[in-house]
């Protein structure tokens, strides 16, 4: 299996290296609409001898038979539809098979007529199957839930800090009151010794200094 890709050098590789198979298939052309109801087939690949009418380009609206199918250069070959070179001579001009329409089908191979045969019964399968209708839902009832009532909640009034009580006197410091009261009496009867003063030494101005 080849996996899809968007590079334009791998797409163009793969069409120049494509195998028969895939080949057949990028010949295919749509049908006149005549050949689509009698057959009940869009398209088909291009094989010489049908009849075709060009749809695009220089030559549209030339119709003529195929004479040649050039599956290695993806080009078709019609009668008629030539060209002078320079030189004088005449060529056939290359279409490609994308560009035509085809108006009558050569039916000679029997394959062929097997193709379209499978392709009519593959086409009519899928416009007998019936659309299945789309079910309906059942439209959703929005369900609207009821808030139950806020309940009031009565604001309460700050609560005072306690002021903090005076510690009482421990038995310790109850304790030491009358040592101290005892300390401070000691102190009071207890007269402070007056330390004697140092004499100042003076000297005494002689008469030959004055």
């Amino acid at each position: 299996m080849q996996t899809i890709t968007t590079k334009a050098t791998k797409q163009r590789k793969r069409i120049i290296h494509a195998p028969d198979h895939r080949r057949n298939k990028l010949f295919a052309a749509p049908l006149s609409p005549e050949l689509k109801a009698s057959h009940a087939v869009r398209t088909l690949s291009v094989r010489s001898g049908d009849t075709v009418r060009v749809m695009r380009g220089d030559h549209k609206g030339f119709e003529g038979k195929v004479s040649r199918v050039d599956r290695s250069k993806y080009r078709v070959y019609v009668e008629g539809l030539t060209r002078e070179k320079v030189d004088g001579t005449t060529i056939f001009v290359p279409v490609h098979p994308s560009k035509v329409m085809i108006t009558s089908l050569n039916l000679d191979d029997k394959w062929r007529k097997q193709i379209l045969g499978r392709k009519k019964k593959a086409r009519k399968g899928v416009e007998k199957v019936p659309e299945k209708p789309a079910r309906k839902r059942p439209k959703e009832v929005a369900v609207v839930r009821e808030k139950p009532p806020k309940e009031k909640v009565e604001k309460k009034p700050p609560k005072e800090k306690p002021k903090r009580a005076k510690k009482e006197a421990t038995e310790k410091t109850v304790a030491r009151q009358p040592e101290r009261e005892t300390q401070e009496t000691e102190k009071k009867e207890k007269p402070k010794a007056k330390r004697p003063r140092a004499k100042r030494k003076t000297t005494r101005k002689t008469e030959g200094e004055a």
